[in-house]
């Protein structure tokens, strides 16, 4: 990362110090950290300054791991439910929802990430495309003998960051309750990807926020140097 980038990650610790301070509220429930990343310069009217892409997190939040959904027949089922995944649909339960629209929405909604046997790929597309496609979330592709359990490891770390029709990311990178050191790690691998993209020129605003709380905006000398 530019030292440019590496001033703007000093300013997102103190941010998350900030937003951590300021939420004294207790809560029911353990609240998210979020990243909001404003861009500007960028047109988005052409494919190429789109984002879908999907982030290893180095500090993965414990309680809040990425779900994932694999869809799948015979020996790559079997060594779906082996890794652990949260769901595993095979050819027939995907047929019997094809007309349940409810069913369909909730598990695009529901789980982060899809993975499908690439000889399913065809009749997923058919039964899930509309509901996953708008999402960005449509399957990756499980090839014959696909080690599948490394896939959920990393997936089972991983966020999906977007920027569709407006100039903005915005994505979580962990819960409260993980260390500030280890929030700003992860803050720091989201900003790393925005930059393969694009220039810390192209960043107008960075806040941090949580669940329940107030946008903490980090200093913008520290980001357009």
């Amino acid at each position: 990362m530019s030292q440019v980038a590496t001033s703007a990650f000093g300013n997102i610790t103190e941010a998350i110090e900030k937003a951590l301070k300021a939420s004294n509220k207790k809560r029911r429930f353990v609240q998210s950290v979020e990243m909001i990343i404003t861009l500007k310069d960028v047109d988005l009217k052409k494919p190429e300054n789109r984002i879908n892409t999907v982030v290893a997190l180095p500090n993965p939040p414990p309680k809040k791991l990425s779900k994932i959904v694999v869809i799948a027949s015979g020996d790559t089922l079997l060594k779906a439910r082996e890794a652990g995944v949260d769901l595993v649909i095979d050819r027939d339960e995907l047929q019997k929802m094809a007309n349940d629209k409810k069913t369909l929405k909730k598990l695009a909604k529901r789980y982060d990430f899809f993975l499908a046997q690439t000889d399913l790929m065809v009749q997923v597309g058919r039964v899930l495309g509309k509901y996953l496609g708008p999402r960005g979330k449509m399957p990756q592709p499980l090839p014959p003998n696909a080690p599948i359990a490394p896939i959920v490891e990393r997936l089972r770390r991983s966020i999906r960051i977007r920027i569709r029709e407006d100039p903005v990311v915005m994505c979580r990178i962990g819960t409260e309750d993980q260390p500030v050191e280890q929030l700003a790690a992860n803050a720091k691998a989201v900003l790393d990807e925005i930059l393969k993209k694009f220039t810390i020129n192209n960043i107008k605003n960075i806040y941090i926020k949580l669940t329940m709380g107030s946008p903490v905006k980090v200093e913008k000398a520290g980001v357009e140097k």
